[in-house]
């Protein structure tokens, strides 16, 4: 299923170009804003060297002058925001590497801005799709798949579904628009899996010895 990525595109998004009958019907990449936050915890870390300051603060301003117990707590406000920024930078990354693709047949997803893979699901080992909504807006969709499918949490990370490590699932993460690309989803994966079964049923009923 992953597809190590290093020739052209020749469509943004997909290794190859799509078979005969398939379609595009949606693409999409992660916000680089809410994937800091949800996926590189951006305020955790800010708090904790917040906390950092004010812990070195408080246990100075009984020894010191209050203005040289505050400089001396400076300097983790400086690491934190510094972190921080080395945060962001890397979702901004992560989201123009990246390209999420539904089509009428499957959910592609070009991933990883070192070593770029290109994760193929075709529906039909979809098992179920989760929508989880933000506040914000954004959100992401969690693609359960079947048992006999199996992805590396590491490799898929930050795209899949937090703490599910032993059955990664992979995630569409972070998008602006997650109602409206769920519905896409949706009636895309019903209509291509009553179709691959419709065939089957089709190509086992002409398997059927004559009587």
């Amino acid at each position: 299923m992953p597809h190590d990525d290093f020739a052209v595109e020749p469509i943004k998004g997909l290794p190859e170009m799509p078979p005969e009958g398939e379609v595009i019907l949606w693409q999409g990449r992660p916000n680089w804003w809410a994937l800091s936050k949800e996926s590189l915890n951006l305020y955790w870390v800010l708090g904790y060297f917040v906390l950092l300051a004010a812990w070195r603060f408080l246990s100075l301003s009984d020894l010191m002058p209050l203005g040289r117990a505050f400089a001396a707590s400076v300097p983790f406000l400086f690491l934190g925001a510094l972190v921080a920024g080395l945060l962001m930078l890397t979702a901004f990354i992560q989201a123009r590497a990246t390209v999420y693709t539904i089509t009428n047949r499957r959910v592609a997803m070009r991933i990883g801005a070192a070593l770029t893979v290109t994760l193929n699901l075709p529906y039909t080992q979809i098992a179920n799709a989760t929508l989880a909504q933000r506040k914000d807006g954004a959100g992401s969709i969690a693609l359960e798949l079947m048992a006999e499918s199996k992805l590396s949490y590491l490799v898929c990370w930050p795209h899949v579904r937090a703490w599910y490590i032993a059955k990664p699932q992979p995630c569409l993460r972070c998008i602006s628009n997650p109602k409206e690309v769920a519905d896409i989803l949706a009636k895309a994966a019903k209509s291509r899996v009553s179709s691959v079964q419709s065939q089957d049923r089709s190509l086992a009923s002409n398997a059927l010895p004559a009587e």
